[in-house]
């Protein structure tokens, strides 16, 4: 559930911060806020490869590849109901109108299905599945056993 979190509202705001134009120019904003926009995209890539890459259970991975996958297959199947999931009321807080706009931009380019399908991969692996093997029960099971003998 974090990583899902961590994807749709802090990915989205801090695309929608790095690519906030400044006043005046055609170039995106420079300063605090767009180092502040690309350590929060720093942070969440390492959450993401370290559910990826490490033993955790699949459920951390898999819940959040149907969510994204899910919306991407939403937004190509009917473009409208899927945009509709953004939030933009006028009435709601301007952060999560900014994570908002950004999730809007993460979905109709294409980066959610990506995002989706890497996070959906580890739990195609069957050694995620396994229960994790304790060696130190192992020595302790065999000793035991030989003593009847």
């Amino acid at each position: 559930m974090i990583v899902t979190g961590a994807l749709l509202v802090g990915g989205g705001w801090a695309v929608q911060q790095a690519l906030m134009i400044a006043p005046g120019t055609a170039a995106p904003a420079a300063g605090p806020k767009l180092w502040i926009a690309l350590g929060a995209m720093a942070v969440i890539g390492l959450v993401v490869g370290l559910v990826v890459a490490g033993r955790v259970s699949p459920l951390a991975t898999f819940v959040p590849s149907l969510v994204l996958l899910a919306w991407t297959v939403v937004y190509a199947l009917d473009v409208n109901r899927a945009l509709s999931f953004v939030p933009d009321e006028p009435s709601m807080h301007q952060i999560v109108l900014e994570a908002g706009a950004g999730s809007r931009t993460l979905l109709t380019t294409g980066v959610y299905a990506m995002l989706g399908v890497a996070l959906f991969l580890p739990v195609l692996m069957p050694s995620r599945w396994a229960g994790r093997r304790d060696d130190m029960d192992d020595e302790y099971d065999e000793s035991e056993q030989s003593g009847y003998y």
